[in-house]
């Protein structure tokens, strides 16, 4: 037997799991992790638990320093951060973004262990690579002509927003909220941060560090080059891979975002080995006691 095809679409409604339907109504700040080694703290210190599984992503709802909170795991990498930060916006009332996590210093002034937070993200290897020829890189006008200088093949691009057509401006930069910015900076001078591991101690006392860019990307980085590069020409301090993906969303959902990320090392900077594993505990709870404070801040 067939169906009409108005039937068949009111089942559709009724049944299509693309359709989310809110899980809790309370104005909540969504508190985001990239893995399990990020988030301990933050799950340690958030009372009145309630747990929602989606698609096997766990989100728990509760209280962080007296704010109502959901705390959540992104899954590594921009399009897990971009996928679950719009599940958490569809299914609760998000009122503010909060990331948290460690990262790759690019900046030459910031040490292990500091805790920034950056005034805007921009997706670094949104790219063209040019084909190469005889006479050098082949790109278009459009691609040669970007502020943002190329690395070898990789020419940086800007992206067009949803919704807008190809003669719309594209973008670079996606903001951190102007108002959590400022809060994140009477937060900044008051916190103790962590300076040593199990058993090795930070030459310098970490400080949090509040403005300039960030970069984000599928990539973990850990090559001295590219490193220079991302400082010449995004000017950037710091880089990871979840930050600008969820900045994005954010931007399209009009909703407030803050990054904190704490640096686990230096991105291919060190003069040694890289030193993630070594000091990945460390950069997690030093970014985990900064947000920890700036929820406490928050105004309701």
């Amino acid at each position: 037997m067939r169906l009409p095809a108005l039937v068949l679409a009111c089942l559709f409604l009724v049944v299509s799991p693309a359709l989310a339907q809110r899980l809790d109504e309370t104005p909540r700040v969504a508190v985001i992790s990239a893995f399990p080694p990020e988030i301990g703290a933050l799950n340690a210190a958030t009372s009145e638990q309630k747990t929602f599984d989606v698609h096997g992503v766990r989100f728990t709802t509760g209280q962080l320093e007296g704010k109502p909170v959901v705390v959540f795991l992104s899954g590594v990498s921009m399009v897990n951060a971009a996928m679950t930060t719009q599940m958490a916006l569809d299914r609760f009332n998000i009122t503010r973004i909060v990331f948290s996590g460690i990262a790759g210093g690019v900046d030459e002034g910031l040490d292990i262990g500091d805790v920034v937070v950056a005034d805007q993200w921009a997706q670094n290897l949104e790219s063209a690579f040019a084909r190469e020829t005889d006479k050098g890189f082949e790109v278009s006008d459009s691609i040669r002509n970007s502020p943002l200088a190329n690395y070898g093949m990789i020419y940086p691009r800007a992206i067009i927003l949803p919704g807008t057509d190809l003669s719309a401006p594209a973008r670079v930069w996606f903001p951190a909220d102007p108002a959590l910015l400022a809060t994140a900076r009477q937060v900044a001078a008051d916190v103790a941060l962590q300076r040593c591991a199990v058993d090795k101690c930070l030459v310098h006392p970490p400080k949090v560090v509040v403005g300039g860019n960030g970069v984000s990307a599928p990539v973990f980085l850990d090559n001295a080059g590219y490193r220079k590069y991302l400082r010449s020409t995004f000017e950037a301090r710091v880089v990871d891979m979840e930050s600008a993906a969820v900045a994005h969303v954010a931007l399209v959902n009009a909703t407030p975002f803050i990054a904190f990320r704490s640096l686990s090392d230096l991105a291919g900077g060190g003069a040694g080995a890289n030193e993630m594993h070594t000091f990945m505990a460390l950069a997690s709870d030093n970014s985990a006691t900064v947000v920890k404070a700036f929820v406490k801040a928050l105004p309701n």
